[in-house]
């Protein structure tokens, strides 16, 4: 996460540019008799929320009202030592201002404009193009010799349990796991064994065989048709390409209607040859 030093005065704009908005809104903590509250949270979540795309959706909250604990505390710090004074704030709380602005549009006009019906359209889109695969969930236990493979399927035919058996002799990375290689489609693995594979029904143990790796006994545990992922577990990643493709429309409408003179002819000149390239909005 980005330091929690830069989301201090952007908050703080913001919160102002709100106004009473913020009056009724819970308190969810303090911070040196500072009130944090739920509108708070919101801001952060739109400051950083892309950031907390891997953490568990549960603790997300948790996260941001940490992130905004900490930056009340640098603040704290700050004022003491009399950062927020002086030239360099001015200048400081000027950039944040702007950037606060900056913000407050692309949620509005940006963020906020991209619906859940537009989303879900998209996704019925997409997931009317994917055809099911057949996939097939196995374990198998990797041996280094044809003898050891015999020696395994032995001692399966005698009722060893093939996961325990598979902690105990395989010696491939899936071992620990009981040889469980999870779902996989055609493709996946390597031709001697998908082929092997492909000629099992569920619960069949199969003969030794040999692929690159060494020598594999394999149990079929099930085969599936695959499903498209649920919306809900796919949505956020939805929102974020389509907010990128809308930022891009609106802020190339809004540089369009703008007068903009770059000064740094360096710059300038690097900008012109992106555009020529096409690897910059027009």
């Amino acid at each position: 996460m980005k330091t929690v030093k830069t989301m201090t005065a952007a908050v703080g704009i913001a919160m102002m540019l709100s106004g009473a908005a913020f009056a009724d809104s819970k308190v969810v903590a303090k911070v040196n008799g500072v009130e944090i509250t739920e509108k708070d949270i919101d801001l952060a979540r739109a400051e950083v929320g892309d950031q907390l795309a891997n953490i568990p959706a549960k603790d997300r909250r948790r996260d941001l009202l940490l992130y905004l604990i900490e930056n009340q505390l640098l603040a704290d710090a700050a004022k003491k030592e009399k950062l927020d004074q002086g030239p360099k704030s001015e200048e400081l709380m000027k950039y944040y201002q702007r950037r606060a602005l900056h913000d407050a549009y692309f949620n509005d006009k940006i963020r906020e404009a991209v619906t859940d019906e537009q989303l879900k359209k998209i996704y019925d889109t997409e997931v009317a193009k994917v055809k099911p695969q057949t996939e097939f969930n196995a374990r198998h236990i990797l041996v280094k010799t044809e003898e050891d493979a015999h020696d395994i399927v032995e001692r399966l035919n005698r009722g060893s349990d093939f996961a325990e058996l598979a902690k105990e002799k395989s010696t491939g990375p899936s071992g620990a796991q009981g040889g469980d290689l999870g779902y996989f489609a055609k493709g996946r693995m390597v031709p001697e064994f998908e082929a092997a594979v492909l000629k099992l029904k569920k619960g069949d143990v199969s003969d030794p065989v040999k692929t690159q790796f060494g020598w594999h006994v394999i149990k079929l545990e099930d085969i599936r048709e695959s499903k498209p992922p649920a919306f809900d577990d796919v949505k956020d990643g939805l929102k974020s390409g389509l907010v990128r493709q809308k930022a891009v429309e609106v802020i190339g409408g809004l540089r369009k209607g703008a007068e903009i003179d770059i000064l740094d002819e360096d710059v300038k000149k690097a900008i012109e040859n992106a555009q020529q390239r096409g690897s910059f909005a027009q």
